[in-house]
């Protein structure tokens, strides 16, 4: 997307309750994405030790040789591990230095408890008539050096089926959004008819929320956003009868959601089977798509995306564009553009499409790692 082109444009980002604009509700206009590689962010509205408000007046210290060099090199070893973490080589916590669990203790059992102990809880805050459930987790992130949080759709089943284990679809919200605007669109009544009229398996779906910012699911400064992702997919492993291979997630986002669930899904292309861009952008990825070619061409990747004709904000061609690369790296890649503009309506018109795709490529990926795995065994 070239923000040069959209200059005298305005537009209603994807936002949620009551940022976002329904058809026909007048919003404000606003600021164009930023670029990719932003400059260093405003202050994040959230209290953070040891720093001072934008524009502060810091005393300034001449940096001896010798201190130089050895900040540079941690500076060196940083990126490192960021980037490993991001190409999925290293676990999120291994990376940002999580706090290290107690030391277990003799007995097996009461260390067992003990690490269950460190997950964080499952509220259930909405149980509907077709047997689903809505639950809020609230955790600390390592990631964005704070409190992180997510929702969970659990399908019908879920609480009695104790031995099946469900694929995961991924959902990342707006600028400035809420993980609750994908409730505000229907998503639960949705995912409920379809499973139940056996038009996509049962999935769950987890609702990440980031922190307000223009740089959602990015990595800037001392907030790993996009790190953040890959935090929560790993506990959602660990709290929840997923499926804990590539083969069982899948990734979405509206807009700026959008631009975040590619990012994460190229940069950790051995992490995720499926990735949907609803009404996004794709500033700075083909670079990401070119790294991460080599893993899709030998592990195969589903893609939908979808732009909309009268997009003030995201230019609509792109869609079938990067859906050509994507094609051309591998990826059974789909773009198309739908009628009409930039608005969370315009999720809900298509939601049903986003969750058919999803659903029938996760069933797809699953028979082809099945079908790897067997031939390992028989080459093996």
């Amino acid at each position: 997307m070239s923000v040069t082109a959209h200059t005298s444009r305005t537009h209603v980002w994807l936002e949620g309750l009551g940022d976002w604009g329904w058809p026909g509700r007048a919003a404000p206009p606003e600021v164009l994405p930023p670029p990719w590689v932003p400059a260093a962010p405003a202050r994040l509205g959230y209290a953070t030790a040891g720093l001072g408000a934008a524009g502060d007046a810091r005393p300034q210290t001449r940096l001896r040789p010798w201190r130089i060099f050895w900040t540079g090199l941690a500076s060196a070893v940083l990126a490192l591990c960021c980037a490993l973490a991001l190409h999925g080589s290293l676990p999120v916590s291994e990376i940002l230095g999580s706090k290290a669990a107690p030391a277990p203790r003799s007995n097996a059992q009461s260390s067992a408890a003990s690490a269950a102990a460190t997950l964080p809880a499952l509220v259930t805050v909405n149980r509907d008539s077709a047997g689903s459930s809505i639950a809020h987790v609230s955790f600390a992130s390592s990631a964005l050096d704070g409190r992180g949080a997510f929702l969970v759709y659990l399908p019908p089943g879920y609480s009695t089926s104790l031995e099946a284990r469900y694929p995961v679809l991924y959902l990342l919200h707006g600028r400035d959004g809420h993980a609750s605007a994908f409730l505000e669109v229907g998503i639960q009544r949705a995912l409920d008819g379809l499973i139940a009229s056996g038009a996509m398996p049962p999935v769950i779906a987890v609702m990440i929320q980031d922190r307000s910012s223009l740089q959602n699911w990015q990595n800037v400064g001392r907030r790993y956003s996009a790190l953040y992702v890959v935090e929560v997919q790993e506990l959602a492993d660990r709290m929840l009868r997923t499926v804990p291979t590539r083969a069982g997630r899948a990734i979405a986002g509206s807009s700026m959601g959008g631009f975040g669930a590619m990012h994460v899904a190229l940069a950790n292309p051995d992490r995720f089977a499926v990735v949907e861009s609803w009404l996004g952008f794709f500033d700075g990825l083909h670079g990401e798509l070119q790294a991460a070619a080599p893993v899709i061409a030998r592990l195969g990747l589903h893609a939908f995306l979808y732009g909309a004709e009268a997009d003030p904000v995201a230019l609509p061609e792109e869609d079938p564009n990067f859906a050509a690369e994507l094609r051309a790296a591998g990826a059974d890649a789909k773009g198309v553009i739908y009628p009409g503009g930039h608005s969370l309506g315009k999720v809900r018109q298509h939601l049903r499409a986003g969750l058919l795709f999803a659903g029938s490529s996760l069933l797809e990926a699953e028979r082809r790692e099945a079908i790897e795995q067997a031939h390992a065994r028989w080459r093996g």
